[in-house]
This record gives structure tokens, C-alpha cells and sequence, in this order.
């Protein structure tokens, strides 16, 4: 059992007079395996913000307009992960005809993991090999050997095709890399956010994070891409298709944004560890799919067939 203490501040200048429209997604959510213990929202505006949750993945958007001048966001929250852990050989890859049907988006290409164009190196690189556990964290090495983590060297545009190019990027840049190497080989597969516990000081102050989820057997497992952080330290914000589904803010009007304030760290105590990297797979999530259809249960578990072959496409004209 692992209890987190989380706290960030973020810190904005309104400069219309006619204010700003903001939708944050900074709040921790709540999984079967992560407990928020308590958490704390202060605005330094008079504001009451609307918060929708998805019933789904527990994220929280969290949407409010403030005036001009200064606003800042403050969040702090005390968290417990009690991490499903599973043994790596045990994992297979479920086809696509068995996936639980709210797990089925996370096979299509998305704006920065244009997984389409990617059919051909993923089949060659990886279509030979054990489609389960083992074959994912081939794809998460693969992109850990052929790109190098740099800081401010993409931007907001910069998809996975970038990236393959390029063979630079940051955290998010990796994790879109290995979402589309992923969905190539139709292998369910989505971005998470949460912060980079674990990570090297010399990369920077601690920060948002982005890493990857996969879907094996009957829940997603965790896999960080970039491998800058301890994935047994990262706390879930937001999952989505990609980054454009996950940004920790979305700011509608002229403001000044300054750089994230965040800290976190691991308390002490009886019953607590320690982050660490283990040998096992590790999940924040509940099983999505408890009872399989007949014979996938054992596709998912032990060494079926992955995928058929590339996808193809019919669309309207």
C-alpha cells in the first residue's frame, strides 16, 4: 500500500477585462484502486465551478470563468494506491471481437496517434512476437531506444508521427508514440496523466506527467513510456484518447499562463511502502469486463492469436 501526498498550484493572469473561460482536469480520480483519503480545491477568485465526472474513468473536468487580474488554482490531496499486481506471462492481448465495448475506441487512430500510418512498422517490428504483456513493454523499449527525452523540444502540434521522425521529444511525446505502435497491432491503448514521481531532479522541477495504459487480460495496466519516473508512484488525473482529451488546462481568452507548481511524495507509516520499480504489472483500475464471452478468457490469458492483421477502413464518401 502506497499513500501519496499530492499538491499543485497553478497560476494564471487574466488580461481581458471581459475575463476568461477555463476547464481544468488537475483533480485525482477516484479508481477502484486509488482512494482519494481527502483533497482540498482553493480559488483565489469568489468562483463556484462546475465539475463533471466521466462515470467511466473517474476524471474530473472542472469548468469556471474568471474575471480579470490574477487567478490561482490550488490542489492538494492525500491519496492510497492499493495496486492490482499481475504476473506479466499471465497477461495476453484480447482480440477485437472479445473487447468490452467501452474499451473498443482505444483501438482507432486519434490526432496525435495517427496509428494508420503506422501499420506497416508495427507488424514488421513487432508482428512476430507473443501478443501479450511482453510484446507491449517490446513496443515501450523500442520507443525508449529510438527516441531521446529532451526538454522544450516539441509543442502542442507535435503528434507521434513527429516524434518518429524527429526521435526527440518529452513524456508525452513518447506516450503518443507507443499509443499508435500499440493500436497499429490493434491493441487497446490510452493516455494517462498524473505527475513524474520518481523522476530525475536534472530533468527539471516535478511536473504533469503523461504515461500509458493498456488494456490485457481485463483492465489497464500501467507502462511509462518515456521511463522518466517509478510507475508505482504515479497517481491517475485524467485518461483519454490522447493528449487533446487530457490537457490539465483548456484556457479560452488572453491570459498569461505561468509554469505548474507541483509537489509530491510518499508518506511513512505502518502498512506503507515505498514507490519502487517492480518486475510485476501493475493497475490503478477494476476489471472493465469481469465475465468474458465464451473463449475469451482463454485468448486473453495464455498465447491465442493476437491480432488477425492490419485494419482497413471503409468511410463515407
Amino acid at each position: 500500500m502506497i499513500r501519496l501526498e499530492l499538491e499543485l498550484e497553478l497560476n494564471y493572469q487574466v488580461r481581458d477585462a471581459r475575463g476568461a473561460d477555463f476547464v481544468f482536469n488537475v483533480q485525482a480520480a477516484p479508481t477502484a484502486h486509488q482512494v482519494i483519503d481527502a483533497e482540498r480545491l482553493l480559488l483565489s477568485q469568489p468562483i463556484t465551478p462546475d465539475v463533471a465526472d466521466d462515470p467511466l474513468t473517474g476524471t474530473r473536468f472542472m469548468r469556471l470563468h474568471a474575471e480579470a487580474g490574477p487567478l490561482q488554482v490550488a490542489y492538494a490531496a492525500t491519496l492510497t494506491l492499493h495496486h492490482h499486481r499481475a504476473e506479466p506471462d499471465t497477461l495476453g492481448e484480447v482480440p477485437v471481437r472479445h473487447l468490452p465495448p467501452e474499451v473498443i475506441p482505444y483501438i482507432y487512430p486519434s490526432r496525435y496517434c495517427q496509428s494508420d500510418r503506422l501499420l506497416k512498422l508495427a507488424f514488421d517490428e513487432f508482428g512476430g512476437l507473443w501478443p501479450g504483456y511482453s510484446r507491449v513493454l517490446a513496443i515501450q523499449h523500442w520507443v525508449q531506444r529510438h527516441v531521446t527525452f529532451t526538454s522544450n523540444t516539441t509543442n502542442s502540434s507535435t503528434s507521434a508521427i513527429d516524434t518518429l521522425v524527429e526521435r526527440v521529444g518529452v513524456c508525452r511525446d513518447f506516450t503518443h508514440l507507443m499509443i499508435a505502435l500499440c493500436r497499429a497491432l490493434n491493441i487497446p491503448a490510452r493516455i494517462a496523466t498524473g505527475t513524474d514521481y520518481g523522476a530525475d531532479p536534472a530533468l527539471g522541477p516535478p511536473d504533469f506527467h503523461a504515461y500509458v495504459e493498456v488494456y490485457l487480460g481485463d483492465r489497464w495496466y500501467l507502462f511509462d513510456a518515456s521511463g522518466t519516473g517509478v510507475p508505482m508512484g504515479f497517481i491517475r488525473i485524467g485518461t483519454g484518447r490522447d493528449a487533446a482529451d487530457v490537457a490539465f488546462a483548456t484556457i479560452f481568452g488572453n491570459v498569461l499562463a505561468n509554469p505548474p507548481v507541483i509537489r509530491i511524495r510518499a508518506l511513512e507509516g505502518p502498512g506503507l511502502e515505498s514507490p519502487q520499480h517492480v518486475r510485476e504489472a501493475l493497475s490503478t483500475d477494476g476489471p472493465v469486463s469481469p465475465s468474458l464471452p465464451s473463449g475469451a478468457a482463454a485468448d486473453a490469458a495464455g498465447g491465442a492469436p493476437g491480432a488477425l492483421g492490419p485494419p482497413t477502413w471503409q468511410f463515407p464518401d
